[in-house]
């Protein structure tokens, strides 16, 4: 994988790629974003790109050392992560060590550290006395949800490569790539935080059954007030799918999202597409503020079963709700 086949990200893709074309590559980057955005990936794609002896401003992919790397054969790649909850002062003395070795293969090493801000003390240190002291040849790449957890005197010496939440869209294209099933897939990148999870998601039992009787659900819930109740009764808190409430109401909020959508005339961002006929027929029987207000109603009821408030009770209580408008 290279840096620019990787979804998302445009401003740490501009800083790499400048550095790479400029030639000036900083001795250490600090890549700071939330979980799922993809850090460990661009840190991968861009030591790859660092390594790469082909020509152009990313990794080739063809050339011996690209070749190296994508069947995990790079010895100059040395990553380091958590041993338990924290990064001890042992791992980053024998990262040192590993480093101090002379370079035969390569023009430079590089070093990958997950989870930078577990580091203790003195493991912190230890780096920050590395970070003080380049070796030319290598570079460091620190990975961490908060940059601002991470000691400053390291930030200092870093270079920092901001990383923000996936766009739904482009994690729905790299997913489409993937061959996922557009369907689930077009839930799951509004309801899972990065690819990773989007993936967990889909895969998890029972998903695909779930929005199936979401959409039941919806309709019902707008059109046929007792079928709504029944659907909830036979279909959710009779089977297992009685234990995920918070996941049925989060997809019910997409579902009447849908409306403001096609209202809008945004078809292609609908979330249940296959439900455009239904979705085209019946958006406009009620205001986007009515919508609105549904949403409002399914959100307030993941609030009450979060209060320990019976999952069923706060649901059928939501479905009065939405039936009087």
């Amino acid at each position: 994988m290279s840096i620019a086949q990787l979804a998302g990200q445009p401003k740490a893709k501009r800083i790499l790629f400048y550095a790479l074309t400029s030639g000036k590559v900083s001795h250490a980057y600090l890549f700071s974003g939330p979980p799922g955005s993809g850090r460990m990936n661009m840190a991968m794609a861009f030591a790859k790109a660092l390594f790469c002896t082909g020509e152009g401003d990313d990794a080739c992919g063809e050339c011996l050392e690209c070749r190296k790397f994508e069947h995990g054969n790079q010895p100059d790649l040395h990553l380091v992560e958590p041993d338990g909850n924290s990064i001890k002062i042992d791992q980053i003395r024998e990262l040192q060590r590993e480093l101090a070795y002379r370079n035969i293969s390569t023009s430079r090493k590089i070093y990958i550290v997950q989870r930078v801000e577990t580091m203790t003390l003195q493991a912190a240190n230890s780096l920050l006395k590395f970070l003080e002291e380049p070796q030319s040849p290598v570079v460091a790449i620190l990975l961490t949800e908060n940059g601002q957890a991470v000691l400053p005197t390291i930030r200092s010496r870093t270079q920092w490569v901001p990383f923000m939440p996936l766009a739904p869209h482009d994690m729905l294209q790299t997913l489409a790539n993937e061959g996922v099933p557009q369907l689930p897939a077009r839930a799951a990148v509004h309801l899972a935080s990065g690819l990773d999870a989007c993936r967990a998601l889909i895969q998890q039992n029972g998903f695909a059954e779930m929005r199936n009787v979401v959409i039941q659900l919806g309709k019902d819930s707008l059109t046929r007030f007792t079928a709504a109740m029944m659907s909830a009764q036979q279909h959710i808190f009779k089977t297992e799918l009685g234990e995920q409430p918070q996941l049925l109401l989060s997809l019910l909020v997409l579902w009447y999202k849908d409306m403001i959508h096609f209202q809008a005339g945004r078809h292609e961002a609908l979330v249940f597409i296959d439900q455009l006929d239904w979705i085209g027929k019946h958006a406009f029987s009620r205001s986007a503020e009515g919508w609105v207000k549904c949403m409002e109603y399914t959100l307030e009821a993941g609030k009450r079963m979060r209060a320990h408030v019976s999952p069923q009770l706060a649901l059928e209580q939501l479905l009065i709700r939405v039936q009087e408008g």
